[in-house]
């Protein structure tokens, strides 16, 4: 089904008076006692959630009349009551008029919503006609683990739903790709009645992040990682702290890490923290892309102000930009991607600054005061093992700045094909082992000899390691690997693998906002999380 692109028109949220009140956190309780919800409704409040969900189909022996008393009255936050039917993806097998009677007790009793599904819409909100206390609300909603529709369909399902007396809408599709959350922020921010839009799974993660900034009603964010109600669900601890749920508005930018996988990525950890010290208005998010080109296409406007791009995209996303740094096109890969205000696509390789960058510092360290202007690597012998594109990036980067460059490569035909494009010199492996024709040589790994779990494991003997002033490691895991802890007990000056991650970071920082990074703040982070 077809994205359309995403215009900046798209978002001017409308005239409809509720997309001025900020989006709620919702946490859903999974408990399967009273007892087990109350302590939960606790925890969530103390997180920072607005509303806790009951979800009465997940206790065990429900008694209606003394058990919702007990959870309305005593809950510490607004209270949705949720019966979902095994139909719609619940938990409840029972008679379908006894759960309707539990949530009309539960509206009497005091609950401030009950979401009821669209197919028993009618005959339920029907029975409660001019019941309704005054400031009680029903949400009818749809839930979809198949697909997302194309946004005529789910148009037709907005208004299907409206008919229903719904007071506010909920849709939950499936995300088959990234781009389908796009056609649900049409549907949020273009609505005339409070939606909730939410397309469940991993590729639909940040219908849910993003919920303020389309003017969704609400996001739903689990007690725990384990306690999830629905596929792709975050905690509601990582919506508020990690990705900064409170400070996303309308306006807000948007930027993130595309790969895949992409869970894993501390970025937005780093990002978003750098952003909320400096007051920016900006957002960093996990974004799981299988189509680089349909991503871009589809979140064509300004609002998507830039991303990092890591495996398997940094070749791919190539194809797609306006307009390349020329050491990227050199290198033939890029990690960083900046959307101009006439949203024009700009890429950037900041790998190769940030090794480079790193490997001067730890020049400058050894050899004192270097002429302004001068790199400390002009006229060094440089080595560097690998020649894929971290390899490149070295290579080009060294280069760049003056060295004499030698690549080393498992195949020889690799590391002459690389060698060849800066002028210098290309030798197997196995060659460096001998090389020396001076001393004082610098020595960049950007091979996985070493790295976890072969911690033993070292690219060059700590014999051949004495002709080198300095030795620096694309690998950070482990942070010390063996090369590096020879290199140093031979005397040598060693720059980490996270090193050229942290300063990569800063460059790309500085790409997305025009303003230098927080060093301190990213290495302090770096040091507690990674």
């Amino acid at each position: 089904m077809g994205s359309l692109p995403f215009t900046t028109s798209d978002l001017h949220t409308s005239t409809g008076g509720f997309l001025s009140s900020p989006t709620l956190l919702c946490t859903p309780l999974m408990g399967t006692t009273v007892d087990q919800m109350l302590i939960e409704m606790h925890k969530a409040k103390e997180i920072g959630a607005d509303i806790v969900e009951i979800r009465l189909d997940c206790l065990r022996n429900f008694n209606p009349n003394s058990d919702l008393q007990i959870l309305i009255k005593q809950s510490p936050l607004p209270t949705l009551v949720t019966y979902r039917p095994v139909w719609e993806g619940g938990q409840y097998e029972g008679d379908e008029t006894k759960r309707q009677d539990a949530l009309r007790s539960a509206m009497e009793l005091g609950a401030n919503y009950i979401d009821i599904e669209l197919e028993v819409a009618h005959e339920f909100n029907n029975s409660i006609y001019e019941k309704k206390p005054d400031n009680f609300k029903v949400i009818v909603s749809s839930h979809n683990f198949h697909n997302t529709p194309s946004a005529e369909a789910i148009g037709n399902l907005v208004a299907r739903i409206q008919a229903t007396g719904a007071d506010i809408v909920k849709i939950a599709t499936t995300a088959l790709d990234i781009t389908d959350c796009a056609r649900i922020f049409q549907i949020t921010v273009h609505s005339q009645v409070p939606t909730i839009g939410i397309v469940m799974g991993e590729r639909g993660l940040i219908s849910r992040l993003l919920s303020p900034k389309f003017g969704g009603y609400l996001t739903y964010g689990a007690l725990e990682a384990g306690a999830i109600s629905a596929p792709g669900q975050p905690t509601a601890r990582d919506l508020l702290d990690l990705y900064n749920f409170r400070l996303i508005r309308p306006d807000t930018k948007v930027y993130g890490i595309i790969g895949k996988p992409v869970g894993h990525s501390k970025s937005p950890l780093l990002f978003n923290a750098a952003f909320k010290s400096v007051g920016l208005n900006a957002v960093y998010v996990h974004f799981l892309v299988d189509d680089v080109e349909k991503f871009f296409n589809t979140y064509s406007s300004v609002d998507f102000s830039g991303c990092s791009c890591t495996i398997p995209h940094k070749e791919a996303a190539l194809k797609c930009m306006d307009e390349i740094d020329s050491i990227a096109k050199k290198i033939g890969a890029i990690n960083n991607i900046v959307r101009k205000p006439d949203g024009r696509l700009v890429a950037f390789n900041t790998d190769y600054i940030g090794s480079i960058s790193g490997i001067e510092d730890g020049l400058r360290g050894l050899n004192g005061a270097i002429p302004a202007g001068k790199s400390p690597l002009a006229g060094k012998l440089f080595v560097v093992l690998g020649a894929g594109g971290a390899g490149k990036s070295l290579v080009y980067g060294a280069a760049q700045k003056g060295a004499r460059v030698v690549c080393a490569n498992r195949t020889f035909e690799r590391a002459k094909e690389l060698a060849d494009k800066v002028g210098g010199q290309a030798m197997t492996l196995e060659e460096v082992e001998n090389f020396h024709p001076e001393e004082g040589m610098i020595l960049a790994n950007t091979t996985s000899v070493g790295m976890k779990p072969n911690v033993d494991d070292t690219p060059i003997s700590k014999q051949a390691l004495r002709h080198y002033c300095l030795v620096f490691d694309a690998i950070y895991t482990p942070k010390e690997t063996r090369l590096l802890r020879e290199a140093k007990e031979t005397g040598a000056a060693v720059v980490y693998g996270t090193e050229m991650l942290i300063r990569q970071g800063f460059e790309q920082y500085k790409n997305f906002t025009g303003l230098p990074a927080p060093e301190e703040l990213f290495r302090e982070l770096m040091e507690k999380h990674a």
